[in-house]
């Protein structure tokens, strides 16, 4: 069951960021043609520039779980590096259960009352009718940031279960950053 698991958490976790990936080309084209339509042509709308703001925030909060099992957030490890399976196993389940896990509970205990608040209103751009009337949606980001990252912390935890038991975790993919645990 945990093998499953492991691998169904890592697919989502996989598709989103791949998925908001896409959205860090589309900032950049975007952000290019407002400089080009404001100091070029003398046009601007306020909208297009809050999209800018709105891909941002999904690309960091979307693709944090996917960080997360490509093992690209930053880590400060004096040992980890060069410990064996078993020993990052031990590491990676404690961090998960002391650290992890109670600061996503602790975000959404802290963002719930907010992003339910803003949903309550249909909270729109301070911008009036100019600008994005989504903003209730910018904020359920958070929530979902804290999805995404939990249960990849639970797959995690799972797969360095498997590990410590001797039953042999699912591979997970090789981290796509230099420096794996910096």
């Amino acid at each position: 069951m945990l093998p499953s698991f492991i691998r169904t958490v890592d697919a989502i976790n996989e598709h989103f960021g791949r998925a908001v990936s896409w959205l860090a080309l589309l900032m950049v084209l975007v952000q290019f043609a407002v400089v080009l339509m404001r100091y070029v042509f003398g046009i601007g709308w306020i909208w297009v520039q809050e999209s800018i703001i709105y891909m941002h925030a999904i690309v960091f909060l979307a693709a944090a779980g996917y960080t997360l099992l490509h093992n690209g957030h930053v880590r400060v490890d004096i040992f980890y590096g060069g410990m064996g399976d078993r020993g990052k196993a031990v590491v990676d389940l404690v961090g998960g259960l002391l650290f992890l896990l109670p600061m996503c509970a602790a975000i959404v205990w802290a963002s719930i009352s907010f992003v339910t608040r803003s949903w309550s209103i249909l909270e729109g751009s301070p911008e009036g009718d100019n600008g994005i009337p989504g903003v209730f949606l910018l904020k359920t980001m958070i929530l979902v940031f804290c999805l995404l990252v939990a249960l990849q912390g639970l797959a995690m935890m799972a797969r360095s279960i498997l590990t410590l038991s001797g039953h042999g975790a699912p591979p997970g993919p090789k981290a796509d950053v230099q420096g794996e645990g910096v």
